[in-house]
């Protein structure tokens, strides 16, 4: 196995681990502050850990990207996306809490988040389905 076999070995199981913990983070109360910004953390992370796994299975088919929005714009091309309108959305959710703090949005998000997660976690079993993780 090569280098960048065990990087990407590495990538999907941090990410398989990283969606276990955002479901965690749901099933909470968000009544609570500290419960709101650990989903949010939990979030941030794993769409990162998303793109940048989505980049290096895009790097092994020959596709060069290099910002997180083409990362998801070529796996919907290449069809690892079902729903580009909703990982842009998620993208730019993830932007918008990483960059100011607003307890309003951030309970927005939260709610948008529950919504996001069966995309995210069929998304991860389809590329597994397809050997790519």
């Amino acid at each position: 196995m090569g280098t960048e076999d065990r990087k990407l070995q590495q990538s999907a199981s941090n990410l398989e681990k990283s969606l276990l913990r955002l479901e965690e983070a749901l099933h909470e109360n968000h009544d609570n502050r500290l419960i709101v910004d650990g989903t949010i953390q939990r979030f941030e992370f794993t769409i990162e850990l998303y793109w940048k796994t989505l980049k290096r299975l895009l790097q092994v088919e020959g596709i060069v990207v290099k910002t997180p929005k083409e990362t998801l714009k070529e796996a919907y091309q290449v069809g690892w996306l079902e729903n580009e309108k909703a990982w842009l959305q998620m993208l730019r959710d993830r932007n918008e809490t990483f960059h100011t703090y607003n307890e309003e949005l951030a309970l927005q998000i939260v709610e948008n988040i529950q919504e996001y997660f069966p995309e995210m976690k069929k998304t991860f079993s389809d590329l597994r389905g397809k050997g790519k993780l």
